[in-house]
């Protein structure tokens, strides 16, 4: 078990930032009385650790111009939707490549000095997350948006320190609706070089994407990868909906810096689901043929071997024959592992049906 407790963080993940980010993100903010302490710290030990930057500025130099073999794969679809486990049952496959947990708080920290400070933070996080008891480690794949979000100020996961800004952050930065071209310019080459970075720490030659934030921006992903491929979960909105709400609401608590309301956090998601779902619907179809693979979370649990070496087929592939020992293995661990159970409350039932009816209808799903 970890020394700190996730909800009782005395620091948010922007210690891990650069200190131009780190500026840009919070200058002109208003930050609440009773988090001004954790903003404090937090920005204290980021100016520190930015100290350190040029030495991983100098080591990247050397991987930059460096192309890469192959184009990502990204597994995209709404929080909650069972991309977390997609994730990990795909990084058994070594031929693959990802953004740690440790690269999501250390981005600038990757290539200069990892031993000594992934040592000290595999000592203080907890061992599994609060909300639905996965594990947690440092070297485990993780979803890249919180290593963008300290790369650069342009990123959806701004939200979480400033969540009152939700719905504009949706919009400028998850959607690219009103991102400026400078701006999405500055996300492109962060997210290139995440993408190096990455396959250079876990020695992949393909990038494997689990980052919810994407399905917002696959015109964007295509420019930088035309031949990418993609998974797009479905999973129950009903349950998606339950999920969220209690995932937003915990993992919140210790990164916010400002204060918000359940009720307002929960009207704010909802809408970004609407949101989200239209935005890949209008932007799929520029997907090439033969390159995005469609399914429901719920098919996925049933039979996930046969499932992901179908995907393998479809999508083709390589990597499947020399990892499907691997991938039995890991699945032989999860069969114990047990899910939240959500009972549907009436208020959920009308919010669901009353707002995301299209999901409903077009997936067919039902209670």
């Amino acid at each position: 078990m970890g020394l700190l407790q996730f909800d009782k963080l005395p620091i948010n993940t922007l210690v891990g930032a650069d200190w131009d980010t780190f500026k840009k993100i919070t200058d002109g903010q208003v930050i609440g009385d009773e988090y001004k302490a954790k903003f404090r710290l937090t920005k204290a030990v980021c100016r520190l650790l930015s100290l350190l930057k040029p030495f991983e500025d100098g080591r990247y130099a050397k991987l930059e111009n460096q192309p890469l073999e192959m184009d990502p794969l990204f597994i995209l679809g709404h929080w909650r939707s069972g991309t977390t486990f997609v994730h990990n049952v795909f990084a058994c496959d070594k031929h693959f490549g990802y953004t740690t947990t440790y690269q999501t708080v250390f981005p600038n920290l990757m290539l200069w000095g990892q031993p000594f400070f992934k040592k000290n933070m595999s000592f203080l996080m907890p061992d599994h997350r609060p909300t639905d008891n996965m594990e947690l480690k440092v070297d485990l794949p993780q979803e890249e948006e919180f290593a963008l979000s300290n790369m650069m100020p342009y990123t959806y996961y701004n939200f979480w320190f400033f969540p009152q800004k939700m719905l504009e952050y949706c919009d400028k930065y998850l959607l690219f609706d009103t991102i400026t071209e400078e701006e999405r310019q500055i996300f492109m080459k962060a997210f290139l070089k995440l993408v190096k970075i990455s396959l250079h720490n876990t020695g992949g030659t393909q990038y494997l994407s689990k980052n919810p934030p994407h399905t917002g921006r696959v015109k964007t992903l295509l420019e930088m990868f035309p031949n990418a491929k993609f998974i797009y979960l479905k999973r129950n909105p009903y349950t998606v909906f339950e999920s969220t709400r209690s995932f937003f609401i915990n993992t919140i608590k210790p990164l916010k810096l400002q204060p918000i309301s359940d009720d307002e956090l929960i009207h704010s998601f909802v809408e970004v689901y609407k949101r989200l779902f239209y935005k890949f619907e209008e932007e799929k179809s520029l997907i090439p043929e033969g390159n995005l693979v469609e399914l429901k979370f719920e098919d996925f649990e049933q039979d996930a071997y046969g499932m992901t070496e179908d995907i393998y087929k479809r999508l083709n592939l390589p990597g499947f024959e020399e990892s499907k020992d691997q991938i039995a293995q890991y699945l032989g661990k999860k069969k114990g592992y047990k899910k939240n159970k959500y009972k549907y409350e009436e208020a959920t039932v009308h919010t669901v049906e009353e707002n995301w009816g299209m999901a409903l209808e077009k997936w067919n799903y039902s209670l």
